[in-house]
């Protein structure tokens, strides 16, 4: 559900602790206006924080995409190291699976 309402600030002002307990819900976020034009979005600091990481990715990994199908190719062709073969080599002892 995306929910988006759209109030002018002064008409926002008089219900900011009512619109503030809306955007709680996921997906649902205000557009306060001036002069009848967006001035500014509203909404969770949660789902702002989500939004800022994963604009993070987008640009770390500009190509995620293509590299998760790259991934999956090489996956399914078994071209891939298990965690215990990485470790080993890195110098981990690992515990013996079959020892409880």
């Amino acid at each position: 559900m995306n929910t988006k309402t759209t109030l002018s600030i002064s008409e926002a002002r008089k219900k900011l602790f009512e619109i503030a307990e809306k955007v709680q819900k996921p997906s649902t976020h205000y557009i306060l206006t001036e002069k009848g034009r967006p001035k500014v979005a509203f909404m969770s600091a949660e789902e702002f924080e989500s939004w800022q990481e994963t604009l993070e990715v987008i640009r770390d990994f500009p190509d995620i995409e293509k590299d998760i199908k790259k991934s999956e190719r090489e996956y399914k062709r078994g071209n891939y190291a298990t965690l215990e073969s990485v470790l080993s080599k890195e110098g981990f002892i690992l515990a013996d699976k079959n020892r409880k």
